[in-house]
């Protein structure tokens, strides 16, 4: 028997992941997108353009260039495919790349104010407050751009970008979609919260204690 390849593993995984945004109601119709660096090489995979959700499939998904040129001929790559692909360009680090426009996260960036510190929960995934990035048109680069110019030296792994919606990075796509469920439960508290009255951010020493614990103690290891 033939053993998948590890771009068909990718597929696999990123066809799943994206019922996740479904099921966590981060995006609608065809909005919002998943993508993955393939491991040693500069290509990475993404979620076809305009297909709606229930139809996709492993075989439907995108495999690009790092210039975000479609290897496969078969259906056109996502809308977003520049900005992911300029990320793994800017950022080697990165291993997956996830967009949505979830309803309370896009409200902050519909306002382009950043989602303040003021819960610990924020502080453990976050390390402060969720910034806002520049707006840009979608279809070229200037989108990733702004992701990487916001991120980059920031801790945050989510960005608001101005008058559109959230880009979450991560090691994986797991960890890049985690990134975009909780920033999406940040934005609805902290929004909650507001409406009852004035919040106030964490201290900054107590947000560096709660980020360091989170990141190198909590869970197994």
């Amino acid at each position: 028997m033939t053993r998948p390849s590890g771009i068909d593993m990718l597929r696999a995984e990123l066809s799943r992941l994206h019922g996740q945004l479904i099921a966590n109601e981060l995006a609608v119709w065809t909005a919002g997108n998943i993508s993955a660096r393939v491991p040693d090489q500069d290509l990475f995979v993404i979620k076809p353009s305009g297909v709606s959700y229930d139809q996709l499939t492993p075989e439907s998904m995108v495999t690009c260039t790092l210039d975000g040129t479609a290897v496969d001929d078969h259906l056109s790559p996502s809308s977003d495919t520049a900005a992911h692909a300029f990320v793994y360009r800017a950022m080697p680090e990165v291993g997956g790349v996830v967009h949505t426009h979830s309803p309370y996260a896009t409200a902050w960036a519909a306002r382009g104010e950043a989602i303040p510190c003021i819960l610990t929960g924020i502080a453990d995934e976050f390390g402060g407050e969720i910034p806002v990035g520049p707006f840009a048109l979608i279809g070229g680069d200037d989108i990733g751009r702004g992701i990487v110019d916001t991120l980059r030296g920031h801790r945050s792994p989510a960005v608001l970008m101005a008058h559109h919606g959230v880009f979450t990075i991560g090691p994986t796509p797991q960890a890049a979609l985690k990134a975009a469920v909780l920033c999406e439960d940040a934005a609805r508290t902290v929004h909650l919260a507001r409406t009852l009255g004035d919040v106030a951010p964490l201290d900054s020493r107590d947000v560096d204690a709660l980020h360091d614990r989170y990141q190198h103690v909590y869970g197994q290891r």
